[in-house]
This record gives C-alpha cells, sequence and structure tokens, in this order.
C-alpha cells in the first residue's frame, strides 16, 4: 500500500481479511498517519483539526470503527441545526436537500423577494432532461430556481464539502441524489421535499457519526490493528518510482535519492492524492495518469480556537455556513462545544479552573490560496474578526490552533465519472495494480473505504489472473 490515509488503511486492512497469509507493507510519506483525520491540543483539550464527522447512513465508516475496536466510543451530534450568516445576519438555515429548498416559504428572510419568485418558476418550467449529459450542480439549481438559491444556499454548503464552486462542481459525481431528483418530479423543490421525511417525522437514523476523543482516533486505531497483525506500517517513506517486474509484480523505488531502496510487490494499491498517483503512473499508465494530474485542488485552513464560556455569547444550532458571495473571510464556522457532547465535557475546567468552549473557523476556497498565503496570526485575527461580526460580541481566545491543508481537497470538475472511468479502465489493465482515495468516489471517509475495498478486490484478481 501506498498512503496512509484512511483508504490506505484500510485497504491494507482488507487485504489482511482476504488473505491472511499475505505481507503487506503500508508506505507513507509524512510522519504519521492518517492523513485529514488529525487531532492538537487546544486550550489543554485534544480535538480534531481535520475532518470531525463520517456520514452515519453509510455503512463503511462506522463499520471499521467498530471492528477495530471504537464502537463504544462512537458518538451522534447533540444538535445538527445550522444558521446561515446571511447578508450580515444569522438565519436558520433553511431545509435543503444539498442546497435545493423544500418549502420555497422558507427562503423568506434568507433570498430576496425577487429571488423567490424566480425560485417558484421551478413548479411551470419544462422538465430538464440531462439525458446522458454532466453538469454543473450551480448550472443545474440555477437552471431551476434561479442565480439567488445557488448563491445563498448551494454554495456554502458545496463550500463546506469540497472547498469549490458549485458552478464547476460535477453534479453527477457531487451530488447524484440532486440529478434523481429529476426524474421524480419536473419541479427541482417540490422533488426535493417529497426524498425528505416529513417535519416533524421522527428521524430513524443519525445522518452523521463522530468518536469520543476524535475521528483521529480512527486511522491510529486501525494502524494499531495492522501491527498486531504484522503489517509494517512506515511513517517517512516516501515512494518516488514505480515500474513493472519483468515477468510480473512491482519494484518501487523508496526513500531519498541518495539512499534509494527498491521494493519488490507482486500487488500495489495507490491511496494517493491524485497528483501523486499521476506522477506514479505516469510510466506505466500515462493516459491514467495524465487524466489524474488534470484533477484540481482546494487548499484550506482551520482555525480552531478555545474561549472562555464565561464570555462567549449564547447561540443557536451547531455553527453557521457563510455564502462567499457576501465577502467574509470564513467560510463556515463549527461551535464545536454544542455540536459534539464530549468536546464541551472535556472543555470543563480546562482552562485554569475556568470552562472553555472550542470551536472553528474554515478559510479557503479551490483557485483563492492567496488567500491562505498569510502567518498564522494573520488568519487567526481573520477568523476572529467575522466571528466577532457574526456572533455579535468581541470573541477572544485564550488559545489558537492553526491547521493548513494544502491541496488537500480534490475538485469533482464536470465529467469528473469519465475521468474515473478511464483512469480505471487504464489501470485494471495492470495486472497486480488499483488506486483508491478520495481523488474518485467521494472526499467523506466511507466513501474513501468503499474505494479501498474496490481497489483491493481489483489488485487481487489481478493477482489470480497471473497465477499458474
Amino acid at each position: 500500500m501506498v498512503g496512509a490515509g484512511i483508504a490506505g488503511l484500510a485497504a491494507a486492512r482488507r487485504v489482511v481479511a482476504t488473505r491472511p497469509d499475505a505481507e503487506v507493507v503500508v508506505l507513507e510519506a509524512a510522519p504519521r498517519v492518517g492523513g485529514s483525520l488529525h487531532r492538537a491540543e487546544v486550550g489543554g483539550v485534544l480535538v480534531d483539526v481535520g475532518a470531525e464527522a463520517m456520514l452515519h447512513r453509510r455503512p463503511e465508516g462506522v463499520r471499521l470503527a467498530r471492528e477495530v475496536g471504537l464502537g463504544d466510543a462512537l458518538v451522534h451530534p447533540a444538535t445538527t441545526s445550522a444558521q446561515l450568516w446571511n447578508r450580515d445576519r444569522l438565519v436558520p438555515m433553511p431545509r435543503t436537500l444539498m442546497g435545493v429548498p423544500t418549502d420555497l416559504r422558507s427562503l423568506e428572510g434568507v433570498i430576496s423577494a425577487r429571488g423567490i419568485a424566480r425560485a417558484a418558476l421551478d413548479a411551470v418550467l419544462p422538465a430538464t432532461d440531462l439525458g446522458g449529459e454532466d453538469v454543473s450542480v450551480g448550472r443545474l439549481v440555477e437552471e431551476r430556481l434561479g442565480a439567488e438559491v445557488v448563491d445563498r444556499l448551494v454554495e456554502p454548503l458545496l463550500g463546506g464539502v469540497y472547498a469549490g464552486h458549485s458552478r464547476e462542481i460535477s453534479a453527477r459525481a457531487a451530488v447524484p441524489q440532486v440529478v434523481a431528483l429529476l426524474e421524480r418530479d419536473r419541479a427541482l423543490s417540490r422533488a426535493a421535499g417529497a426524498a425528505l421525511p416529513p417535519v416533524g417525522e421522527p428521524v430513524t437514523a443519525p445522518v452523521f457519526a463522530g468518536l469520543r476523543g476524535g475521528m483521529a482516533r480512527l486511522p491510529a486505531a486501525l494502524a494499531a490493528s495492522l501491527a498486531d497483525s504484522g503489517v509494517q506500517v512506515r511513517t517517512g517513506a516516501t515512494v518516488r518510482d514505480l515500474a513493472r517486474r519483468p515477468g510480473g509484480g512491482w519494484n518501487l523505488v523508496v526513500g531519498p535519492t541518495v539512499e534509494a531502496e527498491v521494493l519488490r510487490a507482486d500487488a500495489v494499491v495507490l491511496a494517493t492524492p491524485a497528483r501523486s498517483t499521476a506522477r506514479l503512473l505516469s510510466d506505466v499508465a500515462p493516459l491514467a495518469a495524465l487524466e489524474l494530474a488534470r484533477v484540481e485542488h482546494a487548499s484550506m485552513a482551520i482555525v480552531t480556537l478555545a474561549v472562555p464560556a464565561a464570555t462567549f455569547p449564547a447561540v443557536a444550532g451547531s455553527g453557521f455556513l457563510v455564502p462567499p458571495v457576501d465577502g467574509h473571510a470564513i467560510k463556515a464556522s463549527t461551535f464545536s462545544f454544542a455540536k459534539w457532547d464530549w468536546v464541551r465535557e472535556a472543555g470543563v475546567g480546562a482552562g485554569a479552573g475556568e470552562d472553555l468552549l472550542l470551536l472553528r473557523c474554515s478559510l479557503g476556497r479551490h483557485r483563492e490560496e492567496q488567500a491562505l498565503q498569510r502567518s498564522d496570526e494573520e488568519l487567526v485575527a481573520l477568523a476572529l474578526a467575522d466571528l466577532s461580526q457574526a456572533v455579535g460580541a468581541a470573541v477572544v481566545p485564550v488559545d489558537t490552533h492553526v491547521q493548513r491543508w494544502g491541496g488537500a481537497l480534490p475538485q469533482y470538475a464536470v465529467g469528473h465519472l469519465d475521468r474515473v472511468a478511464a483512469v480505471r479502465r487504464e489501470v485494471a489493465a495492470l495486472p497486480g495494480l488499483a488506486v483508491c482515495g478520495s481523488a474518485y468516489d467521494g472526499v467523506g471517509i466511507p466513501a474513501c473505504i468503499a474505494s479501498a475495498d474496490l481497489a483491493v478486490v481489483q489488485a487481487l484478481r489481478g493477482l489470480d489472473t497471473m497465477a499458474p
């Protein structure tokens, strides 16, 4: 395995479960495992400074957590009701399906009267027939509901997931559930309303899950379980080259040029970011490498704050999203202390006897990396200025932490599904080679685990075809 993010570690576990006699080695260039799952101490409390939750309605993540002994640590958000910092005012986030409003009446106070009138045309416009075409999320929603719905609802939601722009992100790849609505009803908002449970109906299953102590516990526990199974997990081991061996199998060149090490492997799973994978595939699968090199990425930063509970104003919900059209620096803020009971409990008495509240702000979008070319102190100042304005009171933290995620979020541009299919088609023709990770089928934890399972099946199938 090349890469010890959640996809690479999950792939290694799948190999061990499928082929217990296999010798498995995981090579990671970074000094730690986990990729974007990472924790840091802020105000004396160890909290996530990367991904903090996973979809519960997809089984892969929750199942893996239970398999590695974290079942008792699984938790669900205490609240998921978010707000929208809209035109410098915090308002309740309307009920939507990935930004598609389920009730146009709920848009009052969120978009203008003119915007609501435009959205109402959704009910009478001719049906949208995409055929086999892929379009951007923004184009699809704007055609049905107007530009203001895109700017005020869709953009902040997708900005939180992809740090991207809805008018460039593939609808079929990123929000297939929205595309599916067109098959239910020509009115997109009416179909969205029918797809969600009626208001007031009890929720049968939580949407998200986390881990008490942080999601970063998952890769740590996974790596420990792999070590118990005899798997080598090597950090600080950069794979610089990949080549086919005559007669079958692979050579991997690992480490610095002056001390290069060549490892022989019967099968290789590349669980690395798209650009790194493109580099490793450049000689053995040039067309796949070219497609992956074209995948653009967004950078972002997460500013985590520890604030005295006595000085922070009363706030509603789990945080707020920010429409980029309003021109603020932050794109979202998560009130971690309100969202996760364990975070609130960990903050009790954490600040030299006083209670601390942990929360975070995120900054940075695709092709706006210049906003992140500031010092940590400047990013903290930007976050505090926006946060203080949003909550209506000066926020003065006792501790801060800035986590930069350079190029961490792949952008699913229009045509992404065709790109992924082309990559997998060429790689599948090379026995014992497969790819997985966030660049293919989804950026969330369950999607990465699912892509790892698929890659292992492909890599082992290639080995079977090579067997005499």
